[in-house]
């Protein structure tokens, strides 16, 4: 029976009509809180949508940019002396650079036969039969000739391939690390342009008398030396969070970003380049990471060609710019004015009104004094209002008007 009782009302509930009431609190402390709330609105909708985020302006995103690098440094490797032209590629700069600080190096391969190496699947053997001939695994090194040979000096035997021999995995001597590419240096020279307002600007401050002179001995410095585009690959290394030695080991790509975040208004001198670094591949400890290519120098020695194979490992720079530029504009100047007036004016004041009312509603109904008098005149029900004749021995403390939904608590309730 309960539970029918329950559906009952819950029923007949469904259909009964709620309303707003209105009701004057005059607490001063509530009053406080409720206008501090809705200040902190509105000034949030006022500072960081108009003037932080400066809707005044007309702004443009997407510039036109170049980019020139060129990198300067000499290392000793053994009784070699190596300058930019043996470990930059590519050579003529760009967007991207690399330098080499580590090399692999096989020496005096020439077109042959020789044994398969054995990491190879399927290349072991004990027999010619073991080995399929013309067979191409694209894991291996070359194509099989049909016979098994010895592994080079060893006792056990391969697959024999027609190939560059000997083979990188067998031959490849490893050369110490470039420890003094750490004082390398990068030139990065930018230029961008801001087509809507005819704006270009360079990340190199003019300089006519020892503007030469003055980039051929400064390094970067965010406070010392802004207009110094030259950096050091230790610097771009420390601010990437990478160790130099682990880069030397398995290389790896940074990039470097540039950011112009101009505001047209101002001085032109404000408008200067910001500079980032990030490591870009994955550095975990995973087969793909680090960054390596393969090239090879070719000679002749007795009217045979030869060639040295050389893997080299090291810092690939990738240059990315970004640019945002604002002007103070009269136009989106008066739309967004009048989208402020209109929409966030409206939301901020509905939003400030619902915040501030849940807050101050809250605090009444739970930690002031005399709360369920607060609650019994803020939440009516009609079914409980007495009837006209029962209205003659209701207590003449509280005034019942039907014909408003206005209430003031500031007579006769005390909070």
């Amino acid at each position: 029976m309960g539970l029918l009782e329950f559906i009952k009302d819950y029923f007949l509930g469904f259909w009964d009509y709620e309303t707003p009431k209105v009701m004057v609190v005059k607490n001063k402390k509530l009053g406080v809180i409720y206008r501090g709330v809705q200040f902190l609105v509105i000034t949030y909708f006022i500072w960081y949508v108009f003037i932080s985020q400066k809707a005044y302006q007309d702004s443009e995103t997407r510039p036109e940019s170049s980019v020139y690098t060129k990198m300067k440094g000499t290392a000793l490797l053994g009784d070699h002396i190596l300058d930019m032209v043996e470990y930059v590629r590519p050579s003529e700069g760009g967007d991207v650079i690399s330098t080499i600080l580590r090399r692999e190096v096989t020496h005096n391969q020439r077109q042959g036969t020789c044994a398969e190496h054995f990491t190879v699947p399927s290349a072991n053997c004990s027999k010619d039969a073991d080995c399929i001939s013309r067979e191409v695994n694209f894991d291996g090194n070359g194509q099989r000739t049909g016979r098994c040979v010895p592994y080079y000096n060893q006792t056990f035997k391969t697959c024999e391939i027609q190939t560059w021999c000997p083979i990188e995995d067998y031959a490849a001597i490893w050369e110490p690390a470039l420890a003094e590419a750490i004082n390398f240096t990068v030139y990065i020279k930018n230029a961008i342009h801001f087509p809507k307002f005819k704006v270009l600007r360079g990340n190199i401050k003019p300089n006519k008398r020892n503007g030469q002179k003055y980039l051929n001995k400064c390094h970067y410095n965010e406070k010392k030396h802004p207009y110094c585009p030259i950096f050091r690959l230790g610097y771009i290394a420390e601010q990437a969070r990478e160790k130099f030695s682990e880069l030397c080991r398995t290389g790896g790509v940074i990039g470097v970003f540039i950011n112009w975040k101009c505001d047209l208004d101002l001085d032109p001198s404000e408008c200067t380049p910001t500079y980032s670094f990030r490591r870009l591949d994955l550095r975990k400890n995973l087969p793909s990471s680090g960054y390596n290519f393969r090239f090879a120098k070719y000679y002749s020695k007795d009217g045979e060609e030869f060639r040295t194979l050389i893997k080299a490992f090291g810092i690939r720079l990738d240059v990315i710019v970004h640019g945002h530029a604002g002007r103070f504009s009269i136009i989106p100047t008066i739309i967004n004015t009048v989208t402020a007036m209109t929409s966030v004016g409206i939301v901020s004041l509905i939003l400030s009104t619902l915040v501030c009312s849940i807050i101050c509603d809250w605090i009444m109904l739970t930690f002031i004094d005399k709360n369920d008098i607060y609650s019994d005149r803020k939440y009516d029900d009609d079914s409980k209002v007495p009837s006209p004749s029962q209205l003659l021995t209701v207590p003449t403390e509280f005034t019942i008007s039907y014909g408003s939904n206005h209430s003031d608590l500031s007579e006769g309730v005390a909070l």
